[in-house]
């Protein structure tokens, strides 16, 4: 680790200490994943994993994070939380994560009192402040503290000390629920949720890493990083993709040729900014 990371670490440490104990809403990302394991080097005992499981959550993903918070020797505790009960959330506006994360937090705050714990704690770091991240305002709203970027940490020096520290998720692709795989306007239930939690797990299933399933009513429309995009071509991978999809419930199977790109949803939200401004003009 360089010295510049090792003190940005020692910060961080530092902040959680400060915190005295702590509840980290932990996914099993890279982010929180990281927060975790900085906590307990804290911390020690007086932190403690809550993992929300969910219908926007990943079945894989959840499994995953049982098996992280196990590796790290951390308490964990499992909490439901029911997003698409929310009219607001299941209508699909573009601050839907606002009411994600107010649904997350609310379910996290008792069991933080139950536990006599004095913060609790997310995952957000300073990249995230770059985008449409509606989740955030909740948390401000809410009183969550975000430690990563209290510290500065970027996601690349995320990635790095995590690589340092043994994280198995330094290289993780980077992840966000089955809800982000929707645009915005179409309306999110359970059954769709289910839908792309498939199809995303048939593609897993093929060995590709950083991809998405985007939910276009009939159509699901790939994003695949562009240095994998070649694999579709090989043997039957690209039929077999078809073949499931179609199984699934989607008629068209398209891929993207701009490739993966994280929070893609947000383009018609940008576009829609553009032309905004060249009428004010």
């Amino acid at each position: 680790m360089t010295p510049a990371l090792r003190a940005k670490y020692d910060r961080l440490l530092g902040i959680l200490k400060g915190l005295e104990s702590v509840v980290v809403a932990f996914s099993g990302g890279v982010d929180s994943t990281f927060l975790a394991k900085a906590s307990k080097d804290a911390l020690g005992g007086r932190a403690l994993l809550v993992t929300a499981d969910s219908e926007t959550y990943p079945a894989s993903e959840f499994q995953e994070a049982r098996r992280l918070a196990a590796q790290l020797g951390m308490r964990h505790v499992v909490v439901e939380t029911r997003e698409l009960d929310n009219p607001e959330y299941a209508r699909n506006s573009p601050n839907r994560c606002f009411f994600c994360k107010e649904e997350l937090f609310s379910k996290l705050r008792p069991i933080a009192e139950r536990e006599r714990v004095a913060h609790l704690v997310y995952g957000a770091n300073m990249d995230d402040q770059g985008d449409h991240r509606p989740g955030m305002e909740a948390a401000r709203r809410m009183g969550i503290q975000a430690p990563l970027i209290e510290a500065e940490f970027w996601k690349a020096e995320i990635r790095e000390v995590s690589r340092e520290l043994g994280l198995p998720t330094w290289d993780k692709p980077s992840f966000a629920c089955l809800s982000s795989r929707f645009q915005y306007g179409d309306a999110i239930t359970a059954e769709k949720l289910r839908q792309i939690d498939a199809a995303e797990a048939f593609v897993r299933s093929l060995g590709f890493r950083q991809f998405r399933v985007r939910h276009h009513d009939h159509l699901a429309r790939l994003e695949i990083a562009r240095e994998e995009m070649a694999r579709l071509w090989e043997d039957d991978v690209r039929d077999s993709i078809v073949a499931r999809l179609r199984e699934l419930g989607y008629l068209y199977v398209t891929v993207d040729l701009q490739g993966f790109r994280s929070g893609s949803a947000n383009d018609a939200l940008r576009l829609m900014q553009v032309l905004r401004d060249k009428g004010g003009t």
